[in-house]
């Protein structure tokens, strides 16, 4: 079944309006990898409801760990002081691992918040897991706090906001370029910005050239392994090697690079199967829920380079080696990897 590539989170958009309008609501639990939009929308809400001066009186912090119901209680009904609103920022605060009247008298706060009260809970190291068997807890979050899930951008706006970081650092970067960094370095904007920041200082010219990228931007893994399954398609097992062996040195474990390298031959599978079939990389896109084109282009250039068999038999062989690794007492895991580059770059030039 192919994979359906997720539309914006509504709640997203609900706190964008809300902000945009002046009418911040009383309760919002924010959680989702990107950290750099977390933190961004939280400055904004304090700019929003808490005057310059006034922070410690009407801007209360507060960390889970060791929290109780009454002392966020506490802090909610605060009143404000030269101010309309206050704002309740409590961090790390697994809701859902409360006691049972720790979890009674939560509930109740949240039935009558006060409405001078901005209460906002952040996900900032813990994940965001809903426990349905609570259902008066999640009835109460459900009706009274709103969710915002910070997820990564859409293609179209992570284009624009390289752009915009690019050209505050007196450089220009065309969409294509932008992709090829988007690629190497990941979508996650927390960890863009020290690439950004890093090309910009290298960059001689105005314009930012993919060369200007490959020589001084730290690759995510996914893109080495993606230039090591690269270089498979070509045969090329001393460039595979190479690449594994950096990662190793990195220390990156065999099984997690494994995992990568499988997932990768599973979607040149797959583009290979739109090539015989004559069907288009959007085709690919959503069979194997890739965000952008860019990636999907690379993948159907080097599927090209080898037939159906070569994709099914290295599939194969991923999913043999993964079951050998985690089974297998004394497997040498990079060991096996090497040998199974060895093997997939041989039949690659076969």
């Amino acid at each position: 079944m192919a994979q359906r590539i997720k539309g914006p989170d509504p709640g997203f958009a609900k706190l964008k309006n809300d902000l945009a309008s002046g009418e911040i609501g009383t309760a919002y639990l924010f959680h989702g990898e990107e950290s750099y939009l977390r933190e961004y929308y939280l400055s904004q809400l304090r700019e929003a409801l808490v005057p310059a001066g006034f922070e410690e009186f009407n801007l209360h912090r507060l960390e889970g760990k060791g929290l109780t119901a009454q002392a966020l209680t506490e802090a909610a009904e605060a009143m404000p002081m030269m101010a309309q609103r206050t704002m309740v920022q409590v961090v790390d605060w697994d809701l859902f691992k409360l006691a049972e009247d720790q979890r009674k008298l939560l509930i109740a706060l949240l039935e009558d918040l006060p409405a001078y009260c901005c209460l906002v809970f952040v996900y900032e190291h813990l994940e965001y897991k809903p426990v349905k068997t609570y259902k008066k807890l999640c009835a109460a979050l459900d009706k009274s706090v709103q969710a915002v899930k910070f997820e990564e951008q859409s293609q179209r706006e992570l284009l624009k906001w390289v752009s915009k970081r690019f050209k505050a650092a007196g450089h220009t970067i065309d969409a294509e370029t932008a992709e090829h960094l988007i690629f190497t370095c990941g979508s996650l904007m927390n960890g863009l910005i020290p690439e950004i920041g890093k090309i910009a200082a290298y960059a001689k010219g105005e314009r930012i050239t993919k060369a200007d990228i490959d020589a001084v931007a730290a690759p995510v893994l996914e893109a080495q392994v993606f230039e090591m399954t690269n270089a498979l398609s070509k045969g090329n097992f001393d460039k595979s090697a190479e690449v594994l062996g950096t990662l190793l040195k990195l220390q990156v474990e065999p099984f997690k690079i494994l995992a990568i390298v499988g997932m990768e031959v599973r979607r040149l599978y797959a583009a290979r199967t739109a090539i015989d079939s004559h069907r288009d990389k959007f085709w690919l896109m959503e069979r194997c829920g890739i965000r952008s084109d860019y990636p999907a282009r690379l993948l159907m250039e080097n599927a090209r380079r080898v037939d159906r068999q070569w994709c099914a038999r290295a599939v194969k062989r991923c999913c043999e080696l993964d079951v050998r690794i985690k089974s297998v007492n004394g497997v040498d895991g990079a060991s096996e990897l090497k040998l199974l580059l060895m093997e997939l770059a041989q039949e690659a030039r076969a």
